[in-house]
Formats: structure tokens, sequence, C-alpha cells
């Protein structure tokens, strides 16, 4: 069980990776997927999703580093606490009314993976 665990934190730390890139090179196409009713796209708010960008690539790399040096027992403490940012995600979505299907379908799921693979490597 516990390759099921190393596969599912090398996808969310790579995953959450690819999610960063892409808010730093297409922020408003990005935001739009979200969830979130609607982001205005120009001066402040084009430098808030820059900052999620930057947010996401470094969780990718908080995962991914002791993952590497097969430290997987650190590696599942980390993810476990990973789970906070997909959880507030889905909430801060329902909370503003935003797209509810994105909500539990992306961020609640996430949040649902990253447990289960903090769990597995905990157990491992």
């Amino acid at each position: 069980m516990h390759y099921v665990g190393i596969a599912l934190a090398a996808l969310i730390g790579v995953g959450i990776i690819v999610i960063g890139v892409r808010f730093l090179l297409a922020p408003v196409a990005s935001a739009k997927g979200f969830g979130l009713p609607s982001w205005p796209s120009t001066g402040n708010d084009l430098a808030w999703l820059n900052l999620k960008g930057i947010r996401d690539i470094t969780s990718g790399l908080v995962i991914l580093i002791p993952l590497a040096m097969g430290n997987l027992h650190l590696t599942g403490w980390l993810i476990l606490a990973s789970t906070v940012t997909p959880l507030g995600d889905a909430l801060t979505i329902l909370k503003y009314r935003g797209n509810k299907t994105t909500a539990y379908s992306v961020h609640a799921a996430t949040a649902v993976a990253t447990t289960v693979a903090g769990v597995l490597l905990l157990l491992s």
C-alpha cells in the first residue's frame, strides 16, 4: 500500500506545481476555473493570482523534496498539513457563492486525496 501513497504524493506534488505554473502563465484563465463567481483581470488582481501561483509551486516542492529524499513519514505529515489548502479553497468557494461543483469535485476531492496519501505514507 505504501506504493499507492508514494504515487499519490508524487501526483499531488507535481499536479499543484503545474497548477501554480499555469497561474503564473495564464492567470485569468486559471482563475476562471478555480470556482469563484468572478475575478477581475487587471492591476493588483493579477498580482494576487501571481501570488497564488507561487504558493502552489512552493506547496508542491514541500511535498516532493522529502518524498525524493525517501522520508515517507515526514512527507505523510506534510501532506496531511497541506490538506488545509484545498479544504479552505472549497469552503471559500462555497462561502462566496462560487461554483459548488468545482468546490466539491476539485477542491474537496483534492482534500480527500491528500488525506488518503498522507495516511498511507504514515502507515508505511
